[in-house]
Parts: C-alpha cells; structure tokens; sequence
C-alpha cells in the first residue's frame, strides 16, 4: 500500500491522512521513491528538495496529531521555478539565474505553507515561461510520461509531467498565454488558469506583467478547487490583486448544471484541427447536454482570430521590460571580463539568455520602439479591448465557453523547435482567455490514438465557481477521468 501512495489524488491522500491510514512522511516517501524512479527519463524537476520534503512532512503530521491539518497539509506539491522559495534556488528554467537563491518567499509558496504542504521540488519549464513544450529551458526538455518521444506542452510542462507521472499529487504552474492548460491538455491532467488578479504575483518571476498569473494542476477538479482555495486572494504587496474576498470554492462541486447556458465559439473549430481532438469535443458537448446543459453551437467571436496576434506583441514587450533587470550587475550570472561595463552586459545578457528569450525581447524592443509603438503594441492593446469586449458580450447570454484546449496532442520532441510559428500556434486556443484575463480551465475528455485530449472551459471575470461547477460534472460522467499513464 505505501509504496503505491504517489497513485492517489491530493483529496484521497487527505483522507487517508485524516483517518491515519498512513502518515505523511509515507507519503512523502512513497513520492520521493516515484521521483527517484522515473525522473531520469521525465526530467520533470530542475531541483528536487528531498531532505526538506522530509522536514515539511514531518511536521505535517504534527498538524494532524495536534487537530491543525488542512485539506493539503502533509500533500505533496511541485512548484514551478519561477515561483520564489526561500533558501532554494530558484533559476526559471534560465543560465542567468541558474545559481539564484532567493531570500523571501512568494505569496503562493507562503499560502501553501500555511496550508502545511511538502515541496518535493522546482519543476521543470521554457526558460522565463517562453515556450510551449519546455524544450526551451536550460536544464534540458522534459518529456510526456505518455510518450517519452513527445512533449509534454508548455511552459508549465515540468508541473504537469510531474502531475501525470506520479511525481506530486498537485503542482503549481504559471499561465501567460496558455502556459497551465496547455500541457495539462498534453499531459492527460487537470490545470487552471484563474482571472486575472485573483492570485497574487507577489515573488513570481515576470514574463508579461499584464497576463502572468499563477494556478494550479491536479489530477482532478476537486484539487484544483482545493488547490486555488488555498492560494487565491487579495495580496496588498500585488498592486493588481483583487480585494474580493475568496469564496470556498470546493462549495460547488458536486452541483448540477441542468440549465447551464453554454456557449461553442465557432472560430475555435479551424481548419487543420486533429480529427480525434475534434471527436472528442464533439462527444464531451454531447455529455453537456445528457447532463441538463443548454448548449448553443452557434456563438461566433470574430476578434479570436486576432488573439495570436494581440498576445505575440504585448507580451514580448512587457518581456523585453522586465528581463532588462538582468544585466549581470545585481544578481544571476554576470560575465567580467570584458573591457567595459557595456561589454560585460552584452555578454551576460548573450551567455545567459536562450535563443527564445532574445528572440521575443527583440519583438519586443521593437515593437516599443519610437516610431512603431502606435502601430504595433498600441493597436495590439486595442484588439485586446475589442476581444475583451466580445467575451462580455457573450457572457450575457452564457454561463461558460466551452472550447477544444488544443488543436492537437503532443507531438515529438524537436519538431517544431525550429519553426517558431507554429510552436506558438500551439497555443491558438488559450490565447484569448488570457488575453482578456477570464478564468479557464482543461480537463482531459478521452484520447486521440492513445493520447490525451483536453476540452477547455471558460468562464466570466471571477466565476472560477461556475467553471469548476461545470468541469467537476463533466469529470464524473467521463471514463477517462484521473487515468495514469504507464511509464
């Protein structure tokens, strides 16, 4: 029994905790020796913190001898490495911070230790969130623990190879433009994307300031709502956390969604989908409508198609700003040895930073630079309005969007590395959600030839409820649901 612990959910391990079917340190153990046996070919970490996890689970359970546990204390997480940790280095996935270990904690990570959670590790990720296969991280690519040839998504593919692999019962990722649901989607796991402002990024590495937000993947909806009960709400130290107070949000599972208006974007479904991903949607709006829900095929969002656009200019210019705090002066790698200052900069910049990372600071310099800002990222923030607008719009007439999370399931490692349009067009279907700053969710709704398939749920502004809601009915009427993959 305990060596197969890493098999359970973070709320059946909760169970058995409280009814001291094992201990924590068991489970903790049963995790590490999941991690020790698989990691060489899954690459799902870029530091494991064994000796702490052991530390955290022990005093996990004095929580539960002492009538003090919460829903994830003693629960082992993974936390994405752009989420700072005090005392354990934290690189995002990057050469320039590789030996970077921070003195204070992030909001997430303080939540989670309130809540008496254990870090087994920094999970793996595309160098500073860019990418959506996280082979663009300088500590090697993780693999897809459905298929080791494939991909796992990105840039949260560490966390959720992690998830799927057994390695952490839950995981925390970041999501940009898709960088939670899109590998949760490839990963045959459970990710969330929640509003933006909702979770605060307070110690969180920036990518793009206006998109970034952190959230949770699972194996399962009940942990993703446990997980964002845990750290969600307001952050006076985040100027755009949201003074709402946080609702329980485990409060609506089990709900039925017998009336349920939801609504099918057309534009979604585009020429070039994979045939299997298609099917499988096809059957899980089929499921909606068994189970009560008014679905509507014919809603139209024409500013989608504009998302990709929209997102590849704000974002690398809000990058292009906030990665020019690494120049080698205060922290991170830093080359010396040039004949100047503007020499050693140049150079700590070009060593310490991977070929995506320049490529989209330079879109994004230029799409900033005087004489192009109106054309470029003014217009871009415009479409955003518009696609913002259309979403409202929507939201009048439905209670959640539901969508393919991607046009595809994993493909091989490599493939698209060198052809940068389509690697970003990985992310076609995430990309509105995050540019309007909606919540949204991926759940896995059966396979394509043997491969996971994720259909994505998007909801209006702070109603994580009502597409958790909908997601926990779906879940239970899927056979597919929480299935592990055969490493």
């Amino acid at each position: 029994m305990t060596a197969e612990l890493w098999r359970l959910t973070a709320h059946e391990a909760h169970e058995g905790l409280r009814d001291r079917q094992f201990t924590s340190v068991e489970l903790t153990e049963s995790v590490l020796a999941r991690i020790k046996s698989v990691e060489p070919r899954v690459n799902a970490f870029i530091t494991q913190t064994a000796e702490l996890a052991i530390e955290q689970a022990k005093e996990a359970d004095a929580k539960y001898e002492a009538g003090a546990a919460t829903p994830l204390t003693g629960i082992p997480v993974g936390v994405k490495d752009l989420i700072v940790t005090k005392g354990v280095r934290t690189t995002a996935g990057s050469k320039i911070l590789e030996n970077f270990v921070p003195p204070y904690d992030s909001h997430v990570y303080e939540q989670l230790r309130r809540a008496g959670a254990v870090m087994v590790g920094k999970t793996n990720m595309d160098e500073f969130a860019m990418g959506s296969s996280t082979e663009h991280s300088a500590f090697g690519s993780t693999r897809n623990p459905w298929d080791l040839d494939l991909v796992p998504g990105g840039s949260s593919g560490g966390s959720a190879a992690a998830v799927a692999a057994g390695e952490c019962l839950v995981a925390l990722g970041s999501d940009t433009g898709g960088s939670i649901r899109q590998p949760a989607s490839l990963c045959g796991v459970a990710g969330m994307d929640p509003t933006y402002g909702r979770v605060s990024r307070y110690g969180i590495v920036a990518f793009g300031s206006s998109l970034d937000q952190v959230g949770p993947i699972g194996r399962d909806v009940e942990d993703l709502a446990t997980m964002l009960d845990c750290i969600g709400g307001h952050d006076e130290r985040d100027s755009t956390s949201n003074p709402e107070p946080m609702p329980d949000l485990r409060h609506y599972l089990g709900r039925e969604i017998e009336g349920l208006r939801v609504g099918v974007p057309k534009e979604y479904f585009m020429q070039g989908m994979e045939p299997g991903v298609t099917t499988r949607i096809t059957e899980t709006l089929a499921l909606l409508e068994d189970l009560g829900a008014v679905v509507d095929r014919e809603l139209s969002l024409p500013s989608t198609e504009h998302a990709l656009a929209v997102y590849y200019l704000i974002a690398p210019s809000e990058a292009s700003a906030n990665l020019a705090r690494y120049d080698g002066v205060k922290y991170g790698y830093s080359y010396q040895d040039g004949s100047s200052m503007w020499e050693n900069m140049e150079t700590t910049r070009g060593h310490g930073f991977g070929p995506e990372v320049k490529r989209r600071i330079m879109i994004g310099t230029y799409a900033l630079s005087a004489g192009y800002y109106d054309a470029y990222y003014k217009k871009a923030q415009q479409v955003r309005t518009l696609i913002h607008q259309e979403f409202q719009e929507a939201f009048k007439r439905y209670d959640v969007l539901v969508t393919p999370t991607t046009p595809n399931v994993a493909f091989p490692v490599g493939a698209k590395l060198d052809d940068p349009y389509q690697m970003y067009l990985n992310d076609i279907h995430t990309l509105p959600a995050a540019v309007a700053g909606l919540p949204a969710l991926s759940i896995p709704c059966g396979d394509s030839d043997g491969l996971p398939v994720g259909v994505q749920l998007i909801g209006d502004f702070f109603q994580e409820g009502k597409v958790l809601q909908a997601a926990h009915a779906l879940e239970r009427g899927m056979p597919w649901a929480n299935r592990l993959p055969q490493l």
